[in-house]
């Protein structure tokens, strides 16, 4: 592993196999510089173990470097579950899940992710304390689960506002054509936004229901989901799983503007230069996207709605630093964040 192209000098990866429930679990911890490492939990049909592993090592880097320039009190890491959440997911499975958690004793605090849910950190928190996302009792007095899916497409919108206004002038994306790909717990929340701002939503989901809810709600264009980067548009969303943007679909892409939620949008990394020489903005994701953990900081801190609104706000400031410092320096967004992303760890790192 330690020779894993993916491996970014990870502090601790940890394997799990519990042969009752059938759980294959990894936890990766990247980083805990800034604090405990925090970072969802995904359940997917991964096609093998390594595909599995590439996945965590990927996730959690990228959660570490949210973090870090979210300003957040707290490292990254991933836990990645192998299974088919529709058929393989129990109560015993995620009863194990959360007896995996309690043993790396707060060095990882737990997530809901792709296939998994607000209930299963609930059922997770009976047998440890290291869960994040979730209201004991179901809902907080002011509506609020735990689910920090909601603050997710808020911040996202958010970067996207400030990105389109720093490419174009205009003050809002009222008129702006986004291609939203993916329509889940973010993207469609993201589509309601946006819509009530007045852009015109071309929208694709592997799930037929959720587009027919999308083109009901908001007057969406749908478009077949393997073809909906290629669609011409103002701005393209992937708010679905990574690597989107890749040798196939890149040569493809007809907008000024990557902008959306999905982690780790980039196939490789050097496919953030082809959108450089293509013309093409690229926020990169993991800033975009930081608006969930910023939501369960807050709920961890005792939840205050303008400080939390306020600290989601600044990603829109934030992203405009990276995309100014990388028309200075003729970089990639991508490079200039992820080299401020470093540098405020290993900074951390030589202090504590």
């Amino acid at each position: 592993m330690f020779d894993h192209p993916e491996f970014d000098a990870h502090e601790e990866v940890v394997f799990h196999h519990d042969a009752d429930s059938g759980l294959r679990a990894i936890i990766a911890v990247h980083s805990t510089a800034l604090g405990p490492s925090l970072g969802g939990c995904r359940m997917v049909a991964y096609a093998d173990g390594a595909a599995a592993l590439t996945d965590a090592l990927r996730l959690s880097r990228a959660m570490s470097y949210k973090a870090a320039l979210a300003d957040l009190p707290q490292g990254g890491g991933k836990s990645v579950i192998w299974g088919d959440p529709l058929h393989d997911k129990t109560d015993a499975l995620i009863d194990a899940m959360g007896r995996f958690v309690q043993r790396l004793g707060g060095r990882y605090l737990i997530a809901e992710d792709s296939g998994t849910s607000v209930a299963d950190m609930r059922r997770m928190a009976q047998y440890t304390p290291y869960v994040t996302g979730w209201t004991p009792g179901g809902e907080s007095a002011d509506g609020r689960t735990g689910d920090p899916s909601p603050a997710t497409a808020y911040g996202t919108w958010v970067a996207m506002r400030a990105a389109w206004q720093r490419l174009s002038g205009a003050p809002t994306l009222a008129g702006v054509g986004v291609a939203v790909q993916g329509l889940g717990s973010v993207g469609m929340r993201l589509c309601a936004r946006l819509s009530a701002e007045g852009a015109r939503l071309i929208v694709a989901d592997t799930h037929p229901a959720r587009v027919d809810e999308a083109v009901r709600r908001f007057a969406a264009q749908a478009v077949d989901a393997q073809a909906i980067h290629a669609v011409p548009a103002e701005v393209f969303s992937p708010n679905a799983l990574g690597a989107v943007l890749n040798a196939q679909t890149l040569p493809e892409l007809q907008c000024r503007l990557v902008c959306g939620a999905a982690n780790n949008q980039l196939a490789t990394p050097e496919d953030a230069g082809h959108l450089v020489a293509r013309g093409i903005c690229f926020a990169p994701d993991y800033v975009v996207s930081a608006g969930g953990i910023i939501d369960i900081h807050h709920q961890r801190i005792g939840y205050d709605a303008a400080a939390a609104t306020a600290h989601l706000d600044r990603i829109g400031t934030t992203l405009l630093d990276i995309l100014q410092r990388a028309e200075r320096q003729g970089l990639s967004p991508a490079v200039v964040a992820d080299a401020m992303a470093r540098e405020r760890i290993e900074r951390a790192e030589r202090y504590r």
